[in-house]
């Protein structure tokens, strides 16, 4: 058996149910019993546990008088040999966290600790001077190296694993060592020579440190996410200017919900989620109970998946004509129910949100009473439950009632923080429906389909923003970027925005370049217009190009075009 292959028995893990739940203490010392724990969720301490398909998710984590850890629960946490010492704060357990789930180290706390990475029997003795830098280095460095050492006996050898000749490392050896002994070889190897080429991380998460969120981290490490304290940096007001043109508002200005918006520190990662008070900028909010909300549609038994498409004014008919082909095209393609809705009353609109829906698009308005229906105003907050799954709030200042969805019982949904012009919204809803049905993430489809206007940023994503559409494949969520040079070429770069294959490797169709990457990486190509515009011909994927978002057969005409895009 491979380090690519799962052990027979084992579910493949895509928020794969957790294998049990730890009951602990509500103190700093529970919380990391909890993190030790969390290694059970490994299939192997070896090279391929970092292939996401070789871990479960960790155990729930519950509150009680006393540490109790089902005997299954721990039987399955490895003796890696490795401890974590941090001192006795939820802030420090919380961000140590990710990188002592994937080593499988023993969390242990104290008031006095200094944060220490020690592995006895292989002479680690690493002092970590700042935490919420070093925790996430070390985490990466060892993922990566990993990675690198699982692809080395590949088939298709990956692009990035000639890197191994830069670090001296010996491959057979490190591959059969436990992992104290690979850990000990990671950090002497001069990991700085090669860390440029590996990809940024995939997904950082500003975390407050309480108990209630500490339920959420089981969630967050199946992620493998970062994990950082909530910090924020002065907001740019120019970002977030509004202009004066009501009449080009979505529908007659009405009084529409204020959001005050802050600007997360700059952490590392492709994607940033902020579990926390406050509404972020170019980050999703999300809370504890849209991860908890996951398990009630994973136990839901379902053949396909359900969308319903409301349109609650006929001035917006244009853009549920344009996103109703969109889902019918690709109906035949999925196994996808879709029904449309027009002109709903408070009473039918809660009907469709109580109805299971793995996605509901609301195309109309919202203002300070809630969702506009013939017969006045819905309040998400007024609705006792909701089973749908993800949805589109497309309407004006929606943040609101898209947060009292999440809590009534969805995972995540995209919103806005503001008015938005009727034009561009439409032009948001049916980038973002085929984005989504493509299998993008909901918070990468949202940030592409924003590029398609000039107020992107009145757009935003609430609950886990990784979630992605049941019965989608994110295997091809891939998109181009392109900018044009002087020399009437083009230079190519085309990105991978899995938010679930972190670690693994794909394969672009940049001419000329078959060859496997890390998800993560770009496959960067310069060629000229007829060669691209060939390539992208029959490539169903977005492209943004000189900043601007096109679909691939749309950018394809404009390269191949004369005169400049």
């Amino acid at each position: 058996m491979t380090e690519r292959e799962r052990p027979a028995g084992g579910p493949a893990s895509d928020d794969a149910a957790s294998v049990g739940t730890v009951t602990v203490p509500r103190t700093p010392a529970g919380v990391a019993a909890a993190v030790t724990h969390a290694a059970a969720a490994h299939d192997t301490t070896g090279v391929g546990r970092s292939l996401r398909a070789n871990r479960h998710r960790p155990p729930a984590v519950e509150f009680g008088e006393r540490l109790d850890v089902p005997t299954a629960v721990a039987d399955a946490t490895p003796d890696a040999g490795i401890e974590l010492r941090l001192p006795a704060s939820l802030r420090s357990v919380f961000v140590g966290a990710p990188l002592a789930f994937y080593l499988g180290a023993d969390v242990s706390v104290a008031d006095d600790a200094t944060p220490r990475l020690l592995a006895p029997a292989a002479g680690v003795d690493r002092e970590l001077g700042d935490l919420t830098a070093d925790a996430p280095d070390l985490l990466a460095r060892t993922f990566w190296l990993d990675c690198l050492l699982r692809e080395s006996t590949a088939t298709a050898r990956l692009v990035e694993a000639d890197a191994l000749d830069a670090l001296g490392l010996n491959v057979d050896r490190l591959v059969a060592s436990a992992p104290a002994e690979r850990l000990a070889a990671y950090l002497d190897a001069p990991f700085e020579r090669v860390a440029d080429r590996l990809p940024e991380w995939h997904l950082a998460m500003h975390v407050a440190p309480t108990y209630d969120h500490a339920t959420a981290l089981p969630y967050l490490l199946d992620r493998l996410a970062f994990v950082f304290p909530p910090e924020t940096a002065s907001l740019d007001r120019q970002e977030l200017v509004s202009r004066s043109l009501d009449d080009f508002y979505r529908g007659p200005p009405g009084p529409v919900a204020s959001v005050e918006m802050l600007d997360p520190a700059d952490r590392p990662g492709r994607t940033q989620g902020w579990l926390a008070d406050g509404t972020p900028v170019d980050a999703f909010k999300t809370h504890p109970v849209a991860y908890r909300n996951h398990d009630r549609y994973r136990a839901a038994d379902r053949d396909g998946m359900s969308v319903a498409v409301v349109l609650n004014d006929r001035e917006m008919a244009g853009e549920h004509d344009a996103v109703a082909d969109i889902y019918e095209a690709r109906a035949s393609d999925l196994p996808m129910d879709v029904s449309f809705h027009e002109r709903l009353t408070r009473r039918e609109l809660a009907a469709v949100l109580a109805d299971h829906h793995e996605f509901v698009h609301y195309i109309g308005h919202c203002e300070v009473d809630g969702l506009r229906c013939a017969d006045g105003h819905l309040a998400a907050s007024d609705l006792d439950e909701t089973n749908v799954e993800t949805f589109f709030l497309n309407a004006c200042g929606s943040y609101h009632e898209g947060t009292a969805l999440v809590e009534a019982g969805s995972v995540a949904g995209a919103v806005t923080l503001r008015k938005v012009l009727d034009e561009q919204a439409a032009k948001v809803g049916t980038a973002f429906a085929r984005l989504l049905l493509a299998g993008f993430p909901i918070v990468a489809a949202l940030r592409l389909a924003r590029r398609r206007i000039r107020m992107g940023k009145d757009y935003a994503v609430v609950g886990d923003g990784t979630q992605t559409l049941a019965a989608t494949d994110d295997r091809d969520a891939r998109v181009a970027h392109v900018e044009s040079r002087d020399d009437d070429r083009y230079r190519v770069a085309w990105e991978h925005q899995s938010l679930t294959r972190h670690g693994d490797g794909f394969t672009t169709p940049t001419p000329g370049d078959g060859r496997r990457r890390l998800c993560g990486n770009p496959s960067t190509a310069t060629t000229d217009g007829a060669r691209l515009a060939d390539a992208l011909a029959d490539a169903d994927a977005p492209v943004v190009l000189d900043g601007r978002f096109y679909w691939a057969d749309e950018a394809a005409a404009v390269v191949d075009s004369p005169g400049p895009p």
